[in-house]
């Protein structure tokens, strides 16, 4: 009997390597250099806030400008879409910006938490599409992937006394419950104990196993549980966070973007050199792109807003701090704006893309 193919959305080593092992690279390297991240419990030291939150966390954002305003044929199809989120989501936040800094920050705030959460289960619909539709076992992965990313949450507001913030001090909601805080991490772990034992019963029912989509389920309990709960630092969280989100959907965009073709010319056949070469070129075009676009923005926040970072951005602090509430509930928004469009834009690019054949994307949606 011949093994079923692994649902790869690119290619066992490319997936592998920028999909699914950020999660379990980020556990070998606090392992590896525990006393470097037991260091930064409540702050980030300038290079790793430089390589996760600018490089990594920012740049992701903007990568989503390849499935979409760079991408010929979802502009001319959704061009209305792509004209009025940008504008509904930048009056949408001085609105909210008007009613208090710490209302537009707590909302966007879990518009970034939806935004994770539904990646990792917009991963496991992935590596699900070509197995056979067992309703019982699709339920259950999907109650196990909600539960190891939204148990950590509720943790989180429970216990209220975590190192880190998502985005400002505060933002989340408070419980003040700590005491229901420790039932919440059992129950989180006794669910992915229980989903190990379906995949081995699977295993020696059906002798199969759908190892990227395992790895996609032990990934996120390993990144939420260990990074929010186990552990309570700030680069240790920061690193699980920004890390198992950022590199997978930089992945994600790189192979699934449409590639403008001309029907009307055959297809070039290429040696593999000039296939590198190419392949080389496009790449360092869209990292470039991402960083130096993060770059940009980010020294806009520094210089106008934080005032955090001198030393990273030198070049900006020429421009003056901006201090005047009216101002901010407009400029706020407005730098914010290439982030709530990423989040607002996500849920449309990736259902988009099932009309798309042959994508690898076609038969789930991602929410990433």
């Amino acid at each position: 009997m011949e093994r079923p193919k692994q649902p790869w959305l690119h290619s066992a080593w490319v997936d592998g390597a920028f999909i699914l092992s950020p999660p379990f690279l980020c556990l070998l390297a606090i392992v590896l250099f525990p006393g470097f991240f037991q260091q930064h419990v409540k702050s980030l030291p300038v290079p790793a806030w430089v390589l996760l939150v600018l490089l990594i966390d920012v740049g992701h954002v903007y990568s989503t400008l390849f499935r979409t305003y760079l991408e010929e044929e979802t502009r001319l199809t959704r061009r209305r879409l792509l004209l009025w989120v940008p504008l509904g989501a930048w009056a949408g936040g001085m609105l909210l910006y008007s009613l208090g800094e710490g209302v537009f920050w707590r909302v966007l705030a879990y518009l970034a938490v939806y935004h994770f959460v539904r990646q990792q289960y917009g991963f496991m619909r992935l590596y699900s599409r070509k197995e056979p539709r067992l309703r019982a076992e699709h339920r259950f992965d999907t109650l196990c992937v909600y539960a190891a990313t939204l148990l950590p949450l509720l943790y989180w507001h429970l216990e209220g006394g975590r190192h880190f913030n998502w985005f400002i001090a505060d933002d989340f909601l408070r419980l003040s419950f700590p005491a229901a805080a420790p039932w919440v991490a059992y129950l989180n772990v006794a669910l992915f104990l229980v989903y190990l034992g379906k995949e081995a019963w699977v295993f020696w029912r059906h002798r199969r196993v759908n190892l990227p989509r395992f790895l996609v389920m032990t990934g996120t309990f390993l990144a939420w549980y260990i990074g929010i709960v186990h552990y309570n630092g700030d680069l240790i969280f920061t690193t699980f966070n920004v890390v198992s989100h950022g590199i997978p959907y930089l992945a994600l965009v790189w192979i699934s973007r449409k590639r403008p073709q001309n029907r009307l010319v055959q297809p070039v056949r290429r040696t593999w050199r000039e296939r590198l070469t190419v392949g080389l070129v496009g790449g360092g075009f869209f990292i470039g792109l991402v960083v130096v676009l993060a770059y940009l923005e980010e020294g806009l926040w520094d210089a106008l807003v934080w005032r955090e970072h001198p030393e990273v951005f030198s070049t900006f602090q020429v421009l003056p701090q901006v201090e005047d509430g009216v101002v901010l509930a407009v400029l706020v928004p407005l730098l914010a704006l290439p982030q709530i469009t990423h989040y607002l834009l996500d849920g449309f690019i990736w259902k988009a893309s099932r009309k798309r054949q042959p994508n690898p994307m076609a038969e789930g949606k991602t929410g990433a």
